[in-house]
């Protein structure tokens, strides 16, 4: 068949965020005069694409199903092209501390963590495991699920009372815990492409959230958080979050397109908290804004991802 999949949905949490930048993705290629079929992830899949092969596979799965690499394992398999990572790339790019490990060995900064799973609460006690940390990492803290997106079960804890429910909360989402220290500062969203030169950062998208911190109602909530793009930087710093988001994706191994979270102290210090192998796509979402700041069609630029990951499957 002639056409590219947009595949969204799936049984994450993020469902609805996946539809929604689902429809956003296949509303820009249509413009780009690119024929789209938008499909869920269900038991039909793998027979569709053995039978039909389409030219592409463009995967705004978000959460563990589209994420974690297990998907683009099956593209593997199947000999599908498909627009992201690979799977090894893709694993170590969702799971936080693992990517936070891989960039503070590149050279970047990112804040001091622990990661736990919630066995280790249980069987030494969660008081003590509690009272070491808020010791050893000094507060405030940020605290997640060590392998989630758009801020599900994300906590920040300014007091120790405050961490037995942050606690409760990550592990609603997963089994592991990260729990970094918060550094307090700007916060910016700074997306990379690949569109066959090497990876290039876009601007950066200063994140303001009405509520102080950027969580699931922040992102998805129009009207909720006010974005400035690009991001009222000097140039030095500007060019520093560039350097960092593409840093981070070459050394993660990605491909094609990334969005790295950052955060810029009050000494201008540029802080890594996480990537995103597949970035949000909706109506307010950081990487449309940014597509569209930089001068460029996100139809367009979706359109060259198509190209190059055909000639990268089937020369």
């Amino acid at each position: 068949m002639d056409s590219v999949v947009v595949l969204a949905g799936g049984l994450s949490h993020e469902r609805d965020v996946s539809l929604r930048s689902g429809r956003r993705v296949s509303e820009a290629l249509r413009h780009a005069d690119v024929e789209v079929l938008e499909r869920d992830v269900d038991s039909s899949l793998v027979p569709f694409l053995l039978s039909e092969r389409p030219q592409c596979v463009f995967p705004v799965l978000h959460g563990d199903s589209g994420e974690d690499g297990a998907i683009r394992e099956v593209f593997e398999l199947l000999d599908v092209a498909y627009i992201g990572a690979e799977p090894a790339a893709c694993r170590a790019a969702f799971d936080k501390p693992v990517a936070k490990s891989v960039v503070r060995r590149a050279g970047l900064s990112t804040p001091d963590w622990v990661a736990l799973p919630h066995e280790t609460f249980r069987e030494l006690g969660a008081g003590a495991v509690m009272d070491a940390m808020a010791s050893h990492l000094g507060l405030p803290l940020m605290v997640k699920p060590a392998k989630s997106g758009s801020a599900l079960g994300c906590s920040v804890v300014r007091t120790r009372e405050e961490l037995p429910g942050a606690m409760v909360g990550a592990f609603a989402y997963g089994d592991t815990a990260l729990i970094e220290h918060f550094v307090e500062g700007t916060e910016v969203a700074v997306p990379v492409i690949d569109t066959g030169d090497g990876p290039q950062a876009l601007p950066a998208v200063q994140i303001t959230p009405e509520g102080g911190i950027y969580d699931y109602t922040a992102r998805y909530t129009a009207g909720s958080t006010s974005f400035e793009v690009p991001a009222p930087l000097s140039d030095d710093i500007a060019a520093e979050v560039a350097r960092v988001a593409v840093t981070a994706h070459q050394a993660l191994g990605l491909r094609d397109l990334s969005r790295s979270d950052l955060i810029i102290d009050a000494q201008g210090v540029v802080w890594f908290l996480e990537v995103n192998v597949s970035p949000g796509m909706t109506e307010t979402s950081t990487v449309p804004l940014s597509i569209a700041a930089a001068g460029l069609d996100m139809g367009q630029v979706c359109a060259q991802l198509i190209t190059q990951a055909k000639a990268r499957t089937h020369g």
